[in-house]
């Protein structure tokens, strides 16, 4: 395949794939409004763990149990596991649109991390992430007539998933991404399964079970299509793009719960949203810059 056509298709996967999460937060919000949370989260983790065994263990074998570190195979999956819980709680509380504004400035906070791990962070992406945060304080605005304490919920989103993602992107450099995803799944099942008697209650409406294994799928296919994107075109490329989650998101917010974010929160998600996208197209020219010959 073509590198222009190698970059569309993981465009185009990337596009699919944050529809797919954005429908997994939406019907995370209604489902959470009937079944205890602990008992969806392990409904969505056993639904992922399965589907992947099946799909991948015939094709590859005892291949895709082998890993080199198993301990931070252990810490990515409880990390996503926690990621997952504050962004069930998040979203019981919180618009779809809103909520994932607020996750998106994950990348921001990365750069924060990737400063305190000694790396040279220039002053535009400095800028970028105070903007960003700035952002998500309109979003929240604490005092306000709309703040309540849950909405600090997704800022410890935040910070679990951006030292889940550092934790990936080390691992990704020696790890079989579809292993990852193996044990990320069965670690988060296995974890939940422990809490979920606790919380366990019968339901008899089809449609929440149904809800619950939508949550499965999204998550599912989500996942494996961001596989498909990052195997076929740089992670830079893709970045700009994850921003449409938001776009998904807010739709979702509406069609679902008639929700539309006020002037304040739109101003927000848009200051987030610019930020994030700018983040990423500096570091597509950074990475250009990066392979081009020095001047003899």
């Amino acid at each position: 395949m073509s590198r222009p056509a190698s970059a569309l298709a993981g465009i185009a996967l990337v596009t699919v794939a944050v529809a797919c999460f954005a429908t997994l937060d939406t019907t995370t919000k209604w489902t959470s409004a009937s079944v205890p949370l602990l008992m969806a989260l392990w409904v969505r983790y056993l639904f992922q763990a399965s589907v992947t065994t099946a799909a991948m263990l015939p094709l590859r074998g005892m291949a895709l149990l082998r890993t080199a570190h198993p301990r931070f195979q252990c810490l990515r999956g409880v990390l996503l596991l926690t990621s997952s819980l504050l962004s069930f709680l998040s979203l019981k509380h919180m618009p779809v649109g809103e909520f994932t504004a607020i996750v998106m400035i994950t990348p921001l906070v990365i750069t924060l991390v990737a400063a305190l791990l000694g790396d040279r962070v220039s002053a535009l992406r400095w800028m970028l992430v105070v903007g960003g945060f700035v952002g998500t304080l309109i979003i929240i605005r604490p005092g306000g007539d709309t703040f309540r304490w849950a909405t600090l919920l997704p800022l410890g989103l935040v910070a679990t998933n951006a030292w889940f993602q550092v934790l990936t992107s080390r691992l990704a450099k020696t790890e079989d991404p579809f292993t990852m995803h193996f044990y990320t799944g069965w670690i988060g099942t296995v974890v939940a399964s422990i809490a979920v008697p606790f919380f366990w209650v019968p339901i008899h409406d089809w449609r929440l079970w149904g809800g619950m294994l939508l949550m499965g799928l999204m998550a599912t296919v989500g996942h494996f299509l961001l596989i498909l994107a990052y195997a076929r075109t740089p992670a830079a490329t893709l970045t700009p793009f994850l921003y449409g989650q938001i776009g998904f998101a807010m739709l979702g917010g509406w069609l679902v719960f008639s929700h539309v974010p006020d002037q304040w929160a739109t101003l927000g998600i848009l200051l987030v949203a610019v930020c994030g996208a700018a983040g990423a197209w500096l570091t597509v020219r950074e990475s250009r810059i990066s392979v081009q010959p020095a001047e003899s």
